[in-house]
């Protein structure tokens, strides 16, 4: 198997598997296929399987090639109508069933979020696997799944939270991703308006990833997607224990341990003077936490009071 880090189109396909002679998969479809295997709940595997029909649907002719014979009969197209194009249609028919199924769990979902009233709303967002999941079980108290694995979350997470006597609920989203293939933002859509009707982003970066700076504007690129991009964001640099320093100079032989940057170096770089209030933590050490509930007490007090300016907490 050669697989591509770029979408392909059908016909690229076809020609770079006939010469390779082995299969072909492109960015999308092994996106797709991990999306299919971390797929729990109705609602995630319906989304799921609407983006791989989308995706198959103009791929048709490289996969049935051998079938394209004739079959004729009443009702059918004229002299008879190919396998393929039963099977678009086939296909055509689920996408539309498909479609009708997730607009009525889009429905319960925003009635749901309706019943929410108007208290605060944070979401988690972030690329995928650098730990929104642990983070929100830090905060929340609770036990939302998560692993060290790509798109462990698919399903929205919502828990109310009180911090410093001011209720807010904070929901753990999907993971982003480079390049997210299109059939999967469609799809997807009631998952991503956790986002968009959110008051406040905590914007988690994996600190120990050589391409964070990659994947911080990856995100900002998909919440430009959905409009999102211009929401009060926390920027939270998670997995600083898992950070190693690598010196540039050939020269420096200091040791390539997280022991390098403390918290107030990390305070002192460019990072840390970012426009936004910037965190540096290991959820997983529970490292630093605290200051990050700080931060997210002061932000939610904000709009808490400005939504509430009557309110009085005890």
């Amino acid at each position: 198997m050669v697989i591509f880090d770029d979408e392909l189109s059908p016909s690229q396909l076809r020609n770079i598997e006939k010469q390779a002679g082995v299969k072909i998969m492109d960015r999308n479809n092994l996106i797709l296929d991990i999306f299919a295997g971390r797929a729990r709940t109705s609602h995630a595997k319906t989304q799921v399987e609407l983006a791989q029909y989308q995706y198959l649907l103009p791929r048709l002719t490289r996969l049935w090639t051998h079938l394209e014979r004739q079959k004729g009969g009443i009702g059918m197209r004229g002299p008879g109508e190919s396998q393929i194009e039963t099977d678009r249609r086939i296909i055509q028919d689920k996408i539309s069933r498909l479609k009708l199924k997730l607009k009525d769990i889009d429905k319960q979902m925003a009635t749901q979020r309706k019943n929410r009233g108007d208290l605060v709303r944070v979401a988690l967002v972030g690329y995928t696997n650098v730990g929104k999941s642990t983070i929100m079980n830090l905060i929340s108290k609770s036990d939302v799944f998560a692993e060290n694995k790509l798109f462990a979350t698919l399903d929205t997470t919502v828990r109310k939270v009180v911090l410093d006597r001011i209720p807010f609920l904070l929901s753990d989203t999907v993971g982003f991703i480079r390049k997210l293939p299109t059939q999967l933002i469609e799809s997807f859509k009631s998952t991503l308006d956790e986002v968009r009707e959110a008051d406040l982003l905590v914007h988690v970066v994996d600190i120990s990833h050589p391409a964070f700076e990659e994947h911080i504007a990856a995100v900002n690129e998909t919440l430009n997607d959905i409009n999102s991009l211009d929401k009060p964001v926390i920027m939270v640099f998670n997995k600083i224990d898992a950070f190693s320093y690598e010196p540039k100079d050939e020269d420096d032989l200091s040791p390539i341990t997280r022991e390098n940057l403390s918290l107030d170096d990390w305070k002192r770089t460019w990072i840390g003077k970012h426009t936004s209030p910037s965190i540096f933590i290991s959820a997983q050490n529970r490292e630093n936490v605290e200051a990050l509930r700080e931060v997210l007490t002061q932000q939610v007090r904000a709009i808490h009071m400005r939504r509430y300016p009557n309110y009085l907490p005890n």
